[in-house]
């Protein structure tokens, strides 16, 4: 196929069209949807034959509404070429009226006679024809004319309709040159529709007038006339009731009329009263055939007489009067009517189902069926648009949004529903074209088995689909046959025919808008009612549409900003364990489901081959809890580093809150979030005495099971949460067998609104009761038996099994105070290296203790120990019993001392100090695998180093 350029002209793209081209995008969207319906009907544009229907009615209603208007254009276009066309609703031409009178001398009789059709069906694009298509105003110019015959002629149509039924009743015309063409047509073509469909909406209002008098002199047997002025019953008094009443009253009356049926039926009002209504038939002089509802009460009450009836517009409630029952007879048109219905209260109906002894009786509302017909479909699309407000947009999921308006709209307005949405906006991002990158989101239905393209998947949709061309145009689209829909048939004539064999035979595509930008669109599909889709089924799905975009844009905004929140969140937390053998770990963090929280762990490696196992839980939620979370983390692992015991962490943690807290108040209150407190569990644990020492602040104990599966909560102090300042935090010690696992959780796991707490925990007592279950294994079984399925706070969950190191590979010598022993110490030392077989790092230890333990019998107190780690690394420890540390500094060269220090952070993976209950402990740790440094290294800084 060719391809044509964008800046042709119609006449070229109709040829180019007509020769199998592809000219989207060069012609407007309706002109092209027409030629593509002609030619799928099969239609050629030198052979459009127009059938003549002799049988129009010439004096019809929508006639008589437009002869005047139709008289005052014909003025109004005097001598210009124009020509004014009225056709139905099947595209018959009723009337034609000409600027000019001499032109029906030279036009054809198609162009001059009334009764040809012109729906596109037949004579193809054309302004009748697409007007009654599109169901909106068209203009079509010259070549835009599918037919060969009006290439020379333009024109502009809108379509009239029945006020009260929103039904397409005909169709207004103006034919002319098209050097005429002129904007201003429009509006004019336009208002003087908008006369014609007021005029029809009088010619229902004065035959609804013409039943009500009707009805009030077979009532009365008053002549004609004997009415107060304005049309009603004279005599009327108040009769208590309010205009709930009122309204619930009118709208079960208009149900009755809508049936079209003689029933006597009971209506509840508030306060336990009742009333019952009466429908009953009644006929006007004129053969004018409606329905009138009748209110009965018991005395002591009178008879009711709403005054509107079911044809008027809608507006605030009418005031609900009473009058005397005139005396029971029959109405216009048959005989006395008895109820069709069982439903009769004894007391208000006698047995022929007038009103009985000492009841009252009178109007209520009286329409024609039709009527009664539009004000039920009219008021129950009120319904569903209320009812949608409160149902669709229930969560912050874009998914399960668009699913409710599927829900919504199946089986109210359409039987199926599909919805397609591009990916960016399921991730949350704004779509920079809409109609790129569709997923089927929704497939809702009243059966399953109907061969929609599934959810889940890319919907590669052409330009000429229904769906395609809403998000173009940014309108609805209205495919009344789908068998007669060229665009929508082409994107897959297959598929097509497999969804017309089920019955699916009109569609409404719906663009979904929402602060200017497009979102997706929706498909409502109808396939039981054999009625088509019609202007208010495409107004209501456009207003669904437009409602639940809202929603799903809110989603939609939410959606990014939970993922910038979630991902900033995440990019806080550890991305990997480190390694160390104290802990097999295993860990879990689940954001809730429509909030990110402050939420975190840590595993942090310390001095010894000890661990220090960290969980917390900043108070909020967002971007701010998320940012506080990630400077707790950091500070705990700084404190940390500084080989602080549990209890130490968590008061500079506290400090350190109580700090935050005091900054953020110091900054406007009005944009400050604040920081409320946090809770923090901290505990490590040290594998050479298989020691734990745990402290919390604010934050549920953790749980610890046993090798055998025993599962404790151990009592721990309760601190106070972090920020609240002025109490210490205490410690508790445990010993834990080889083998025990540690699980510390934050209380989105236990906790909750709608969750028993003691219920929670005895699950995870559950889950956790499994003797030799990894770590990975038992996070797995407590999110399956703990973790709710839609989290209301986020989780953080941390296994830890423990591990001890191998008496075997540590070895301790104690020292006196005295330098000559040192060189027996550092001989055992050497000889302990040989065994474990690290004969690579036997220099660098040497050289190390000799300067850790010159440091300790000059400056520390006894007692004095040497000990040795043999983990992933050498650790070489020595303790005293002083409390002064060592600090790394630059010798002048001058010096005689100062270089011992220095020499150990060369030799040395790393190396510091912690104190402890009965002094410090200084410590370095070598690598092992490949030698720290040698002799040439070291030689520099013998000269400082005592004689050892």
């Amino acid at each position: 196929m060719g391809l044509v350029g964008a800046d042709i002209g119609p006449a070229r793209a109709r040829e180019e069209f007509l020769r199998g081209g592809t000219v989207e995008g060069t012609v407007r969207s309706p002109i092209l949807n027409s030629w593509q319906r002609s030619r799928s009907l099969g239609l050629a544009p030198e052979g459009c034959e127009l059938p003549y229907r002799p049988d129009i009615d010439l004096d019809g209603r929508l006639v008589r509404a437009a002869t005047p208007v139709l008289d005052r254009l014909q003025a109004r276009f005097a001598g210009r070429n124009m020509n004014v066309s009225l056709a139905d609703g099947h595209g018959a031409v009723l009337q034609r009226r000409f600027g000019d009178t001499s032109l029906v001398r030279h036009l054809a009789a198609i162009q001059s006679v009334p009764g040809f059709v012109f729906a596109e069906e037949f004579a193809g694009t054309n302004g009748i024809g697409l007007a009654l298509a599109e169901r909106q105003l068209i203009n079509v110019y010259g070549a835009e004319h599918f037919a060969e015959r009006s290439q020379a002629n333009a024109c502009a149509a809108v379509p009239v309709r029945d006020p009260l039924s929103g039904r397409i009743e005909g169709v207004l015309c103006f034919g002319f040159p098209p050097t005429d063409a002129d904007a201003a047509l429009n509006h004019v073509i336009s208002r003087a529709a908008g006369a014609i469909e007021r005029r029809l909406l009088e010619q229902s209002s004065t035959r609804e007038r013409a039943l009500l008098q009707a009805y009030l002199d077979a009532r009365s047997g008053a002549p004609a006339g004997d009415t107060t002025a304005d049309g009603q019953p004279g005599g009327l008094a108040e009769s208590g009731l309010d205009w709930r009443d009122e309204m619930i009253l009118k709208e079960r009356a208009t149900e009755l009329i809508s049936s079209a049926q003689r029933a006597a039926v009971e209506v509840p009002l508030p306060g336990g009263r009742r009333i019952t209504l009466l429908s009953r038939p009644v006929t006007s002089p004129s053969g004018v055939e409606g329905v009138v509802i009748e209110a009965v009460l018991p005395s002591p009450h009178q008879h009711l007489a709403v005054l509107t009836t079911a044809g008027a517009a809608p507006g605030p409630p009418a005031p609900l009067m009473l009058a005397p029952a005139p005396p029971p007879g029959p109405l216009p048109g048959g005989e006395p009517e008895r109820p069709a219905t069982s439903v009769r209260p004894p007391d208000a109906l006698g047995a022929a189902g007038q009103p009985a002894a000492g009841a009252a009786g009178g109007l209520v509302l009286i329409g024609e069926p039709g009527v009664g017909t539009y004000a039920v479909a009219a008021r129950r699309r009120l319904e569903l648009l209320t009812e949608a407000s409160t149902r669709i947009g229930t969560t912050l999921d874009v998914s399960r949004t668009a699913r409710e308006l599927a829900e919504m709209a199946v089986p109210r307005l359409a039987d199926y529903v599909t919805i397609d949405l591009p990916e960016a906006v399921l991730r949350g991002e704004e779509p920079t074209d809409p109609r790129a990158g569709l997923h089927r989101t929704v497939v809702h239905g009243i059966r399953d088995d109907c061969p929609f393209y599934p959810a889940g998947e890319q919907v590669d949709l052409r330009p000429s689909t229904p769906q395609l061309r809403c998000l173009a145009d940014g309108q609805p689209v209205l495919e009344p046959d789908l068998r007669t829909a060229g665009g929508w048939i082409a994107q897959d004539p297959a598929h097509a025919r497999r969804l017309l064999d089920h019955h699916i035979h009109s569609l409404i595509a719906v663009p979904l808008l929402a602060r200017g930008i497009a979102l997706g669109t929706a498909s409502f599909y109808r396939s039981r009612d054999p009625a088509p889709f019609g202007d208010d089924d495409r107004s209501l799905a456009q207003e669904l549409g437009t409602r639940a975009a809202i929603c799903i844009d809110n989603a939609r905004r939410f959606t990014r900003e939970h993922a910038m929140v979630l991902a900033l969140q995440r990019s806080l937390l550890p991305q990997s364990i480190p390694e160390q053998n104290a802990v097999e770990v295993a860990h879990r963090y689940m954001p809730a489901e429509s909030r990110v929280g402050g939420d975190w762990f840590d595993v942090i490696p310390l001095s010894g081959t000890r661990v220090a196992l960290v969980v917390g839980d900043v108070v909020g939620h967002g971007v701010h809890a998320a940012a506080t979370m990630g400077r707790l983390r950091t500070a705990a692992r700084n404190f940390a580093e500084l080989d602080f015991g549990p209890d130490e962490v968590l008061t500079h943690l506290d400090n350190l809150v109580g700090r935050l807290d005091r900054d953020e108040g110091t900054e406007d209150t009005a944009g400050s979030t604040g920081i409320i407190g946090a809770t923090c569990l901290y505990v490590i644990y040290d594998p050479t005495t298989q020691q734990c020492v745990m402290a919390r602040a604010g934050h549920p104990p953790p749980a610890l099971v046993r090798p055998d599966g025993t599962v404790t909560f151990p009592e721990l102090p309760a601190g106070p949460p972090l920020g609240l300042g002025g109490l210490p935090f205490e410690t508790a010690e445990f010993t834990l067998p080889e083998g025990s696992r540690l699980v510390l959780y934050t209380d989105g796991l236990i906790g909750g609104r709608h969750r028993d707490v003691d219920t929670a925990l005895d699950q995870l007592r559950g889950a956790l009761a499994h003797a030799a279950r990894p770590p990975e294994e038992t996070c797995e079984a407590v999110v399956r038996a703990v973790v709710p399925e839609h989290p209301a706070d986020d989780i953080a969950l941390l296994v830890a099994r423990t591990h001890a190191l191998d008496p075997q590979r540590i070895a301790t010598w104690d020292l006196p105070a005295d330098p000559a022993l040192v060189s027996g110490v550092r001989a055992a030392v050497t000889r302990q290296l040989a065994d474990w077989g690290l004969h690579d790092v036997v220099f660098a230890t040497e050289l190390l203790l000799s300067e850790l333990v010159t440091n300790a019998i000059r400056y520390g107190a006894a007692p004095i120990q040497v000990r040795l780690l043999h983990d992933r690394t050498l650790i070489c420890e020595v303790s005293d019993a002083g409390s002064t540390a060592p600090h790394l500094r630059h010798a002048a060269t001058t010096d005689e001392g100062g270089r011992g220090l220095f020499l150990v952070a060369q030799l040395a993976q790393a190396w510091g100090t912690r104190y402890t209950s009965g002094g410090k402990v200084i410590w370095a740790e070598c690598a092992l695998g490949a030698p720290a440094g040698g002799p040439d290294a070291a030689a520099a800084y013998f000269d400082d180093i005592p004689a050892l």
